[in-house]
């Protein structure tokens, strides 16, 4: 079996359809439970108190909110290459879901940072990389609605995305390029000092997989609404013609 079968749409809504059952209900479990063992079973941080919390929410939808761009940019690689209109239209599908994530990070890491730091907003080289990322995002969506044609429009999506992944990547990799700035090192880390104490970093794991099965299961439906959407432009503009 090779992936390009999947290329095929009723062969993709098929196989879409069995799997989204099983995702969506191990999302919910992973989030609630994650969720809840992260907020009602851990102790408060001994320097920022309940503050600390807010990790359960912010540091998922920041890792998602870069990896759907991410995996917005693959399946865009993929139209150019081999012009496979279910990846266009599944990375059309992933920067709505993409951006709700960049939102929810950008919320969130205010109220944390707002009692940390004593501001709701710093220009920290972190932030505004994130920040940009989110205005891609926009564009993103704007271009795909201002064209008609799918392909053009798919085209030109696909340039716009490849220019935002170096945003992408620099709010992936900042903690690691830039050691000034308000912002803190990487919760989920390979350095030992770094990372987050395993009584916090266990949970976090957990609402971490029911974001990324959350992104999954939407990104699938949000697919089948494209392809079904596109479907019917084609035999309307059909019948149009006739």
């Amino acid at each position: 079996m090779s992936i390009w079968e999947y290329a095929n749409p009723v062969k993709f809504i098929r196989t879409t359809d069995r799997l989204l059952p099983g995702v969506s209900m191990a999302a919910v479990l992973c989030l609630v439970t994650g969720l809840v063992w992260g907020y009602f079973f851990t102790p408060d941080d001994y320097r920022q108190g309940a503050t600390v919390k807010i990790i359960y929410l912010h540091v998922p939808a920041a890792l998602m909110a870069i990896n759907a761009w991410i995996m917005m940019l693959v399946t865009s690689l993929i139209w150019i290459i081999r012009r496979h209109h279910v990846s266009a239209l599944a990375a059309r599908a992933a920067a709505p879901v993409g951006a709700t994530f960049t939102v929810i990070a950008l919320a969130t890491g205010a109220l944390w940072g707002q009692p940390m730091w004593g501001t709701w907003w710093a220009w920290d080289p972190r932030l505004t990389s994130f920040l940009i990322l989110f205005l891609f995002y926009l564009g993103y969506m704007a271009l795909w609605s201002a064209i008609e044609n799918d392909d053009t429009a798919a085209d030109l999506t696909s340039i716009l995305c490849l220019v935002g992944s170096v945003f992408a990547l620099l709010s992936r990799y900042a903690v690691l390029f830039w050691n000034q700035g308000l912002h803190q090192g990487a919760s989920l880390s390979m350095d030992k000092e770094e990372n987050v104490a395993d009584v916090f970093w266990y949970p976090l794991l957990v609402c971490i997989a029911g974001f990324v099965l959350l992104f999954v299961a939407l990104v699938f439906l949000r697919t089948q609404t494209e392809i079904r959407a596109r479907r019917s432009r084609a035999l309307l503009a059909r019948e149009g013609r006739t």
